[in-house]
């Protein structure tokens, strides 16, 4: 094939063989979904309905459940569709339609993940100053700021990917479509500008870990100063689960794009891929709820007006 528009779909990865294996795959994904939406729409309504959680952390961790909820719907509908219908097709349209919100959430969530870490930083290591320079503006101008990038991260490489000849067929080795994939089956050569395109993003992803290592190191030795144990031990639940959720996303997300070849396998690269594309936001809200008990009261509280209501 020549190019990329002498074709009107994608092929991806069939997640099984039997029929009986596909209907089990449709049974966890289904489960993880609704776990996942269940999980991270409670948060947003627990956030958006109690006024004391109307603080610069919550509201994070609002938009964060937004980006998770995002990436659960750009990718695990369709995986389900084709193994509950045994079928491997994506639509060309859909395929970039895919990529490009994939991209986006999980670009936004980056950015997300690096403002919170500097929520955290201001309100240990300069508590005076928190309320000044984590104000509602400031507050808004971050996130609006993380939502913008991920939306330019993912325009850019949505069209640099989609404007390649691919001359290796239509076969993607992976369940949803992703850009080193798509990148596989373009012509040789022909991706010099999407890899040119990868190095600028990844360089601003180094400069946000730095920028995390940084921090983190900051709010540590912060802590450590802290006299009272229990001074340290409220210091450290606050960041505990924003470090757990940030360790689980960069870890698998490192693993699953760097890796070396000499371990890769189908079956490897699928299971990691499901881990930081599906399991890590069906994760969050449980790692934030286990540990935030401010976040659990509203919880409770939600859920008990509602069965009152009905």
């Amino acid at each position: 094939m020549s190019n990329s528009s002498s074709f009107s779909h994608f092929l991806l990865l069939a997640l099984a063989d039997t029929r009986q294996l596909q209907l089990l795959h449709f049974c966890l994904f289904l489960g993880i979904s609704l776990a996942a939406l269940l999980g991270n729409t409670l948060i947003i309504s627990a956030i958006a309905c109690g006024h004391h959680l109307h603080s610069p952390m919550f509201f994070f961790l609002l938009n964060l459940a937004l980006t998770d909820l995002g990436c659960i719907c750009t990718t695990v509908p369709k995986a389900m569709h084709n193994s509950l219908w045994d079928t491997r097709t994506i639509s060309y349209s859909g395929c970039a339609a895919q990529l490009f919100l994939f991209v986006f959430f999980i670009s936004a969530e980056y950015c997300l993940l690096t403002i919170m870490c500097y929520d955290r930083y201001m309100s240990i290591c300069k508590p005076l100053h928190y309320g000044t320079l984590l104000g509602s503006r400031a507050c808004a101008h971050m996130a609006a700021a993380a939502w913008a990038s991920g939306f330019l991260n993912a325009l850019l490489h949505t069209a640099n990917t989609f404007s390649l000849p691919l001359c290796q067929g239509n076969a993607l080795g992976q369940f949803f479509c992703e850009i080193p994939h798509i990148l596989k089956l373009s012509c040789s050569k022909s991706h010099l500008r999407e890899l040119g395109v990868s190095i600028f993003t990844t360089s601003l992803a180094l400069v946000c870990f730095v920028f995390i290592v940084f921090s983190y190191v900051q709010i540590f030795r912060a802590v450590l100063r802290i006299p009272s144990e229990q001074g340290r031990h409220k210091a450290f639940s606050t960041c505990l689960p924003h470090l757990a959720v940030l360790s689980l996303f960069l870890s698998t997300a490192v693993f699953a794009y760097l890796k070396p070849p000499s371990i890769s396998s189908p079956s490897l690269d699928l299971a990691v891929s499901v881990l930081y594309s599906v399991v890590s936001p069906a994760l969050n809200p449980l790692i934030y709820s286990l540990r935030n008990q401010e976040l659990r009261a509203a919880l409770r509280k939600l859920m008990t007006m509602y069965f009152q209501k009905y």
